[in-house]
């Protein structure tokens, strides 16, 4: 027998406190000093990509993130997934938070030294995580006690310290790096790659075929002169079978590629969709020790968002170090040389490059990235106080600071969105104070040489055009389109903008 059990008599006379939960008909106990709270299941639980069938995955509670262990899998991997009707016990153990998930909850016990036995295991054996029982009703009940130290340790479930209250959070940003990353979904979950890594992010063009095509690698475009292999996301997170040939592929519309680099190498990724711009520190990506599993370097934590949900953090640099990507990119480069009119063309007085995004606000604008703190999705929780102008959407209170959020349609008098399934709201700062910008969509990101920025045209400067931002954009960038043709992009200056706001409300002039 790989445990035995003692009686606990001689050791405490001591009544010790309990609560009960069941699972599968069976009753099991936590003592209660380690249970912080029991709660419903979540409406909304992100899986962990390449987990153990027993991490149901993560949810937020209160600001902290909780990892999710479905007890019955850890006793059986053939048990069954996560219910609605299912609750979660919050075990605050030694610094450490982990959710245990139960059929129901039972009730508080006072259990006496008597009725209690423990297990002891024997010396290389593995700790199980029930530590005892306890017998009542005269051994007619019996419960089988969890060992909180083991449940907390529990290989590949993330160690969530306990330490994560508002008030810590914002001493710690009040200290740390502020970073940026641009998140995309795919396969139904939230990823991110940090903001330095994304060189560019584009529709999906045709793809001409390689002869690395695999299930990975879905072909190659043409990036500035090279050829880029394409990875499927979904394919590299093992989300979705291979897929079937290209050439029978549709790409659906909100579809991406994001063009990474790390020093010289790129690679396209293609994901489902491009979210959002969102502004972070080091201190709030939580662990995710997937120790085991294939491919689990590329997962560098898990970041919470109230307003996003839960954002797994990639290490790009994992991605682009592990052997199969790193044999796709070299064999493409050796296949496919880089363009060499391409690469020998330079601009030695303007070859600096900035990265900016698109929106859409009836046409397309440009903006540099580096006015963007972060860029959320339009939530309708966003209070009007009476008096405000028909421009000012409203307050939007974002992580207990509150923001003003500026309607940009109303402000340029232009006709009412129908529908803001895609608006956005770009969050700009003005010394201490953030405001948000609504569009109607944010579209691309991209990086674009200063040599192809210029004086805008003076048609289009003219502030007396009602419902036309670009009177009050003096530069325009030219872009290439997906098809070689060219595009002039009139770059949106968020500093006149709010120079603006500033002479028409005497709150944005403080």
């Amino acid at each position: 027998m790989p445990a035995t059990s003692s009686n606990a008599a001689t050791s405490s006379s001591v009544t010790e406190l309990f609560g009960s939960f069941v699972l599968g008909g069976e009753e099991f106990a936590l003592p209660a000093i380690c249970i912080r709270e029991v709660v419903n299941f979540p409406a909304r639980i992100s899986a962990l990509p390449l987990s153990p069938a027993f991490l149901e995955g993560v949810f937020t509670l209160r600001g902290t993130v909780i990892p999710v262990v479905n007890l019955g899998r850890v006793f059986r991997p053939e048990a069954r997934a996560a219910e609605a009707s299912d609750k979660i016990a919050i075990l605050d153990f030694q610094g450490v938070l982990v959710g245990i998930l139960f059929d129901a909850t039972g009730e508080i016990l006072r259990v006496r030294p008597e009725q209690r036995s423990t297990l002891s295991y024997a010396n290389g054996d593995a700790h199980g995580v029930v530590a005892g029982t306890i017998l009542l009703d005269d051994g007619a009940r019996l419960l089988q006690v969890l060992d909180p130290a083991a449940l907390v340790r529990i290989e590949n479930v993330p160690q969530v310290l306990a330490l994560q209250g508002a008030h810590r959070q914002t001493a710690r940003r009040n200290q740390g790096e502020r970073r940026q990353c641009v998140s995309f979904r795919v396969a139904g979950a939230s990823f991110a790659f940090e903001m330095s890594a994304i060189q560019e992010i584009i529709r999906v063009p045709e793809l001409q075929a390689s002869v690395l095509n695999s299930a990975l690698c879905l072909g190659r475009i043409n990036f500035r002169g090279s050829q880029v292999a394409v990875v499927d996301f979904n394919t590299l997170l093992n989300a979705a079978p291979a897929q079937a040939a290209q050439a029978e592929r549709q790409f659906l519309p909100d579809q991406r590629i994001v063009i990474a680099r790390i020093d010289d190498a790129t690679i396209g990724f293609l994901v489902d969709s491009v979210d959002n711009i969102v502004n972070f520190y080091s201190e709030e990506v939580m662990a995710i020790p997937l120790l085991s599993k294939a491919r689990a370097g590329m997962f560098g934590g898990c970041i919470a968002k109230p307003e996003l949900g839960d954002i797994i953090f990639l290490n790009h640099r994992e991605i682009f170090s592990s052997n199969e990507i790193k044999e796709m990119r070299q064999g493409h480069a050796n296949l496919y040389p880089k363009d060499e009119a391409v690469k020998t063309e330079q601009d030695p007085k303007r070859n600096q490059r900035q990265v900016y995004i698109t929106f859409a606000l009836e046409n397309t604008y440009a903006l540099e990235i580096k006015q963007v703190r972060e860029i959320i999705d339009f939530s309708g929780d966003i209070t009007r106080p009476p008096g405000m102008p028909a421009f000012m959407r409203g307050m939007l209170n974002l992580r207990q600071q509150m923001i003003s959020v500026i309607d940009l349609r109303q402000l340029y008098q232009m006709p009412v969105l129908d529908k803001l399934e895609q608006a956005k709201i770009l969050i700009v700062e003005r010394g201490e104070d953030l405001y948000g910008l609504m569009v109607d969509a944010v579209e691309n990101i991209m990086t674009v040489n200063d040599s192809r920025r210029f004086a805008a045209p003076k048609m289009l400067r003219n502030p007396d055009v009602e419902g036309d931002p670009r009177g009050e954009m003096d530069e325009v960038i030219d872009i290439e389109g997906e098809d070689g043709s060219h595009k002039t992009l009139s770059v949106f200056e968020c500093d006149r903008l709010l120079q603006r706001l500033a002479r028409e409300l005497p709150a944005l002039a403080a």
